[in-house]
């Protein structure tokens, strides 16, 4: 049982957050705080001249609240969002949080993959607690 889980959730379409959302309420102690984080990534600048100026903030507005809803479902749990690159924040927070388990979705591997590497095949490799991977 964990005192502090950390769910890192990303919304891809391919992904399903529900495995993830289970098994942290199975495994969390009755008090546990389990924080549900979403990270976005930067738009380069070249491309956020294409955008409309109200576009970052609508964006941001509408994943809190999907992140709440879902942190909603769960006993003692928040939502937060932060910025930057999804594999090197998540570690971040997780480094300056110290959660005793991060549970993380991950899809199976393309091409990209191969190259670059998965957010959750980094956050594996690097974090500093037990890390649960979902499929």
């Amino acid at each position: 049982m964990y005192h502090h889980i950390l769910v890192p959730i990303s919304f891809d379409a391919e992904r399903d957050v529900s495995g993830p959302l289970k098994l942290a309420k199975m495994l969390a102690t009755p008090d546990a705080e389990i924080t549900l984080l979403h990270v976005v990534e930067h738009i380069p600048a070249y491309a956020i001249s294409y955008m409309p100026p109200e576009y970052m903030k609508e964006a941001r507005t509408a994943i809190e609240k999907e992140l709440q809803g879902l942190a909603d479902t769960l006993p003692n749990a928040k939502a937060l969002v932060i910025e930057g690159h999804s594999g090197r924040s998540i570690l971040d927070w997780a480094d300056a949080n110290k959660p005793d388990l991060i549970i993380i979705a991950s899809h199976r591997p393309g091409m990209q993959d191969l190259l670059l590497g998965s957010t959750a095949a980094q956050v594996v490799r690097h974090a500093g607690c037990a890390v649960h991977v979902v499929r």
